[in-house]
């Protein structure tokens, strides 16, 4: 192209400001460059509603060394993207019944529970009741049924008091599965300290609100279950690959929960030697 305008290398670079061995160097795609993008892809397909920053904590998990500027080239060059959200509403801060926030500090401080509503391909309302550790950020339990009434919440927070032990204090909102004389005392009698939120103040739960968006996003929107068991297995496979799998933000994008390999090797005792 320089030739063609009868102009030396040398000057155009001058004038533009370049240096003559741009005008020289061919570049070279990395070898592992067709591989990278075949599982960037993949895991795009597979994971809907990821963006390119949780990708490339799963491709890391995966075994690759990549950092996330390359990934973001290559997500762009493919032409991926997040489908757009709807636009979030804004807070009504400092209302009148607004309280101050009771922040978890370690785990198994402050659980909260609240519940999600879907639908069955039959028209029929299945109810999930959804129980998180906010300072680990795990999902602890998500029981789903046609009906949840206030025995079921107890029957829940037994189950997980005997599996982890019992809260310091348990976040929910107002609802009359949860404010039921019979939870309260419950909740007492182990323990651990009831922190309801002022009515009309779901921000004040937000650890559980944000969590309740996530099984809505990535799980209840685009899977059509035909009968309630479906529901149920689906949904608990979906809880395990969150505290197991799914890069969490707010953690460095990395799992609550991740599951640890231990080699059989390690398992067998060694022999001591006298």
């Amino acid at each position: 192209m320089i030739a063609k305008y009868g102009v030396s290398e040398r000057l155009a670079c001058r004038v533009l400001g370049q240096h003559r061995s741009t005008q020289r160097k061919i570049p070279r795609e990395p070898e592992d460059e067709a591989a990278l993008t075949a599982d960037i892809i993949a895991l795009a397909r597979q994971y809907g509603r990821y963006g390119y920053r949780r990708i490339t904590a799963l491709l890391r998990q995966a075994g690759w060394w990549v950092n996330k500027k390359r990934v973001e080239r290559i997500w762009r060059r493919e032409g991926l993207k997040v489908p757009q959200k709807q636009p979030k509403k804004g807070r009504l801060w400092l209302n009148g019944g607004s309280c101050i926030r009771l922040r978890p500090r370690y785990p198994n401080h402050v659980w909260s529970y609240d519940f999600v509503e879907d639908r069955t391909h039959d028209g029929r309302k299945f109810r999930m009741l959804n129980i998180i550790d906010e300072f680990a950020r795990e999902c602890l339990a998500i029981r789903v049924s046609r009906k949840l009434k206030a025995v079921d919440v107890i029957d829940v927070l037994s189950d997980l008091c005997i599996l982890r032990g019992i809260p310091g204090d348990v976040r929910s909102d107002n609802g009359s599965e949860f404010v039921a004389k019979a939870v309260r005392e419950w909740i007492a009698a182990v323990g651990a300290r009831t922190a309801y939120i002022e009515p009309g103040s779901p921000w004040e739960n937000g650890y559980c609100e944000s969590f309740n968006s996530k099984p809505r996003d990535e799980l209840l929107k685009g899977e059509v279950f035909y009968t309630l068991r479906e529901a149920q297995v689906i949904i608990e496979n979906w809880r395990r690959h969150y505290n197991t799998v799914r890069p969490h933000s707010s953690l460095g994008y990395r799992p609550p929960a991740p599951e640890v390999l231990v080699s059989a090797s390690k398992l067998v005792p060694r022999p001591t030697l006298n």
